[in-house]
């Protein structure tokens, strides 16, 4: 079965698990199953795998993609930002490795009606959770001006929040705003012609704000960073692929937090022990067999 989500750095992520037999691990962005293939691989013919996933559809391919594991591969459907019941539910206390890949999948990306994509027109909804009620027209119709500014701002990091929330405001006071299409179309008229950017969509960061919002992604991020490293083995690793500056800032803050002794959680000695000084980045080889890498950067640490 071939992958419809090419998995990122997958060396780089192994080398840094150090993948063993007898061993077990999260990945806890399953997503279409690549990155947990290559872990049960190198971990044959007894590693374990824990999978965790919201999206039914990625959990769909990732269990055929898993078949031959068996009783090797437990999968649920959930938020990573529960691992630590989850892992109750196995009887397991702790793990020898746990991998988040924030990343959006070419499974979600090329479906419009999925709604996280601007390249065509679909649904105004990025729920990657479909059981969740609130959609991304949700918040586009209904939030309250400052509210919008504040998140297209705060998780877009977009300059022209101001603007891009009061046009947003003004067109949907003459009719609700229901498609990709449509919201994209008011950020391009937001922003001045001077000033947008053609080597990324105008209406990235604004997409990107919203999708952040609906799924609560860095207050999840936030919660599996702070109680992670207490579910690992001495010597466990957790390893992060982030796709923005936001994400990446709260790993590289939490992991450097962890890992210092005056600064340790209630005064004790150190917790974690960082892996990479700096963010691995994917090779201009990888850039180019998939273009959706290059704005990945992975990032491990040691429980100790």
């Amino acid at each position: 079965m071939e992958l419809r989500h090419i998995p990122v750095l997958m060396e780089e992520v192994m080398a840094c698990l150090n993948c063993q037999p007898h061993q077990t691990y999260v990945d806890a962005t399953l997503g279409g199953g690549g990155h947990a293939l290559e872990i049960l691989s190198r971990t044959s013919p007894d590693g374990r795998l824990i999978g965790v996933e919201l999206d039914e559809e990625a959990i769909s391919e990732a269990r055929k993609r898993l078949v031959p594991f068996g009783e090797r591969v437990t999968i649920f459907r959930e938020n990573f930002a529960h691992l630590p019941e989850l892992l109750r539910t196995e009887n397991i206390d702790y793990v020898d490795g746990i991998l988040l890949d924030l990343g959006l999948s070419s499974i979600q990306l090329e479906e419009l009606e999925r709604g996280f994509s601007f390249k065509g027109e679909g649904p105004l909804d990025m729920r990657m959770d479909r059981r969740r009620s609130q959609t991304a027209a949700d918040l586009v119709n209904h939030l309250p001006l400052k509210d919008l500014e504040q998140i297209l701002f705060g998780y877009g990091e977009e300059r022209w929040a101001r603007r891009i929330a009061k046009a947003i405001v003004y067109e949907r006071e003459k009719s609700s705003i229901r498609t990709t299409d449509a919201l994209r179309k008011i950020v391009h008229r937001a922003i001045p012609g001077r000033f947008r950017s053609w080597r990324i969509d105008p209406a990235t960061r604004t997409f990107q704000a919203i999708r952040i919002a609906v799924n609560e992604e860095l207050r999840n991020l936030k919660e599996i960073l702070e109680t992670g490293w207490r579910l690992l083995k001495n010597g466990g690793r957790m390893c992060v692929i982030s796709f923005h500056s936001l994400e990446d800032r709260m790993v590289k803050e939490v992991f450097r937090r962890l890992g210092k002794s005056e600064t340790g959680p209630f005064g004790q000695e150190a917790v974690m022990r960082v892996i990479t000084k700096k963010p691995v980045t994917p090779s201009e080889e990888e850039c180019m067999k998939n273009p959706r890498s290059r704005s990945a950067k992975l990032r491990c640490a040691e429980r100790v």
